[in-house]
């Protein structure tokens, strides 16, 4: 059943979002930080747990701990990397990306945001990124979006790599959320389209995200439905998993919002409830 709403209802609902959402801005006075250098820092070896080279078209799934970060390093131009995420030890709590873009008043993820789940805890906070330019509105490719854009050529896209990723977790396809394009530089325009801005990614971008609880990832690397390349050849990236330094009390990703503090205070009660990490 479709409602049709007056103008002065929509508008009337447009200035209780524009204040709800100037309310939960005024709660942060920290300036996010610039982008992270490049190139990206060598890693250190002696912390490094296992290295993984993702051929483009293929998938990959890896647990990862608390404290733990990952790196995942573009491999070329136009290179995405599209992710998803349960919670270790209940893989009913997913990734949420519209909660991720609601609680934080933003669709642009970089260093300092963090990664929130279906359930309003915090997954993974963003501790480097040298891009900013991620995707978190449109998902992955599908079959029918690579036929239509590479007729008459064998590919492989992530819709179909993410539901072999989910199988062979135990998992089923309604376990799948919806995927996180990492280098991805998708806008909206102003008639709500969207549009790709390649001038945004430098062709060797990288970001780490630190696990806030156990987690399941997974990856596929496939193109972009957006990416204007016509031609299907994915290039490789590389994602490394390490031992990352405690946080600091004062940690950003822990503190630019108010959101971020309830989300990490929900992790905190989820842990004093009895659910520990997983040895």
């Amino acid at each position: 059943m479709h409602i049709r709403r007056s103008a002065e209802e929509i508008a009337a609902n447009r200035r209780r979002y524009e204040e709800h959402q100037r309310k939960g801005l005024e709660f942060a006075p920290k300036a996010l930080p610039a982008p992270s250098p490049l190139p990206a820092p060598v890693i250190d070896e002696a912390t490094v747990i296992h290295a993984e080279t993702i051929p483009g078209g293929w998938y990959w799934s890896t647990a990862l701990k608390r404290g733990e970060s990952i790196r995942i390093e573009q491999g070329g131009p136009a290179s995405t990397v599209a992710l998803v995420a349960w919670n270790a030890a209940d893989t009913s709590e997913r990734l949420n990306l519209a909660d991720t873009v609601k609680v934080q008043w933003t669709t642009a993820l970089g260093k300092g945001r963090v990664i929130f789940s279906d359930m309003g805890r915090v997954m993974f906070s963003i501790v480097e990124d040298s891009s900013g330019a991620h995707d978190c509105l449109m998902g992955g490719s599908t079959a029918a979006s690579n036929a239509a854009k590479y007729p008459d050529v064998k590919t492989r896209n992530t819709r179909d790599n993410l539901v072999l990723v989910a199988g062979k977790l135990g998992l089923e396809r309604r376990d799948i959320p919806g995927a996180l394009n990492l280098f991805a530089p998708v806008g909206v325009d102003d008639e709500g389209g969207f549009q790709w801005h390649s001038q945004l990614t430098n062709n060797d971008d990288y970001v780490e995200l630190r696990a806030e609880m156990d987690l399941i990832v997974g990856f596929s690397n496939c193109p972009h439905p957006l990416d204007p390349d016509p031609v299907y050849m994915p290039k490789t990236v590389k994602v490394t998993r390490v031992r990352s330094a405690s946080p600091a009390a004062d940690d950003l990703s822990r503190t630019a919002t108010a959101e971020a503090v309830r989300g990490f205070e929900n992790n905190a009660l989820m842990l004093a409830s009895g659910v520990r990490d997983n040895d």
